[in-house]
Formats: structure tokens, sequence, C-alpha cells
């Protein structure tokens, strides 16, 4: 795709959604945040991230507003189809140096993939880079989430196995508990609270607050991580107040779901 912005091509390695239902849990708990942490806006329907180098091997971002046709780009891929993803460049919001993500790809026949110098984008940033995995904080905690979601047969055998007992008195779930009932009566920014499909009429949930995320399955468990435990993953009890169907049940009715 042609960046006017940058000054000439990017090789497009892969690309990803912003949107309130959709985008990568690294970027913050919620759709604003994450799109803060990018520097735009966040209104309208969101934006696609398209990741690639450009011909001197340098890593850019490029931020677009045409979801769709990002969206149609990332289906084809997961079809195991080839897309030509060349956004219009009125489309292009801002070209950000480096990538938030780590890839472990490259494009062929240019420098291996590097940072541009700070400022080469414009912004004065220090360029975006992925977060780093030899320390727990909020990245960590809403990046393994994001596992249990992904694993979630597994958790699910583990959960059928130990019950969760030990967790129930935690304090730190308590506090998960009543920020996740909270949303369900005053409405938390979007993203907050997302919902997608997970077969046989269940969704998944996936919940972020303060300190904590919540991963659960409708009719089935949840599971919350917290920052004051490293790598410790705590199973909300079946019982209990609140009822942890009829709080899923509602978290599921408000959540933003995917188009």
């Amino acid at each position: 795709m042609s960046d006017d912005e940058g000054g000439g091509s990017l090789y497009v390695l892969t690309a990803v959604l912003l949107t309130p239902a959709q985008f990568p849990s690294i970027l913050g708990d919620d759709f604003p945040e994450a799109c803060s942490l990018l520097g735009v806006a966040p209104g309208g329907e969101g934006y696609g991230l398209v990741l690639g180098q450009d011909e001197e091997g340098a890593r850019w971002t490029v931020v677009v507003d045409d979801v769709s046709l990002v969206a149609a780009a990332i289906a084809s891929w997961d079809c195991g189809m080839e897309y030509d993803l060349s956004p219009d460049e009125r489309t292009i919001v801002v070209s950000l140096a480096g990538w938030p993500l780590e890839l472990s790809v490259a494009a062929s026949g240019i420098p291996e993939p590097h940072d541009p110098e700070q400022g080469a984008d414009g912004t004065g940033r220090v360029p975006l880079a992925p977060p780093s995995a030899e320390a727990w904080g909020p990245v960590q905690r809403r990046m393994g989430a994001d596992q249990i979601a992904r694993e979630w047969a597994d958790w699910r055998e583990r959960e059928a196995t130990d019950g969760g007992a030990a967790a129930a008195a935690h304090p730190g779930l308590a506090r998960a508990l009543e920020g996740a009932v909270g949303y369900t009566k005053t409405p938390p920014p979007p993203g907050r609270v997302r919902s997608s499909f997970a077969g046989e009429g269940a969704r998944t949930l996936r919940v972020d607050g303060p300190g904590w995320s919540l991963v659960a399955r409708t009719g089935e468990a949840a599971f919350v991580l917290l920052d004051e435990e490293p790598g410790e993953v705590l199973t909300v009890p079946h019982e209990g107040d609140p009822d942890l169907p009829h709080l899923l049940a509602e978290l599921d009715r408000i959540a933003v779901r995917p188009s």
C-alpha cells in the first residue's frame, strides 16, 4: 500500500481491528484507553491497524478508518485466502512508528524489521513496541485473560476438578465481582464488557476493570486475574452473591458484540 504520510510504500504484514467490540487487549482496559495509547479519538465505528514495513525495513503502524476493508482482509486471511490490503490514502488517520504487537513475520527482500528514528512519524513519540513479558501488570493480566478464553476447554476441565473453593474468600475476587455488578447498573466505557460467539448458544465474555480482568462463558464458569496476584487465576465460585449465571447473563446483555 502507498503511505503518503510516510512518503513511500508499506509492505503489509498483518492487520487488527480497533473497535469497541474487538481490540488488542494489550492496548487498554477499554476502547477509549486503547485509542488514547495510539493518539486517536475514540469515535465512530473505530479503526483498522495495518502493520507493515517500509522500503528500508522500518516498522510502521498505519491507522485507517475503513473498518470494513480491514475486517474483510482479516476474514480472508483467516480462511487461508489471499487479500491485497491497500486502503485508500484518504482513509489514513495517522501513521505511527513501530508496532504495538509482537510479530514473527517480516517482508522479504528488504532489511530486517527495525524501528525508525524517534520522531520519524512527526509525532515526537517513542516508536510503538509490544509490552515486556518479564513483568506482571495490567497488560500481562489482560493477556492472561485472553489466553484463558483461547484455551477455554483446558481451563474449564481444571475448574471442574478443583472447584475454585480456595479463591472464594479472596478480597480481590470480591472487588472484581463488585465491579462487574456495577457495570450492569451503570454502563462502563465502551469495550470494558465484550461478548463473542462461543458455539452452541454460549457466549465468551471479556470484562476488564481497575486492576482486574474476568473471562467467562455464559452458562459455565468464570475466572478472574488480578494485578496484585502475578500469574494467578482465581475461579469464581458457582454459588454466592452475586449469583454467577445471573451476573453473566446481565453482563452479556450490556456487552458490545462484533457486528
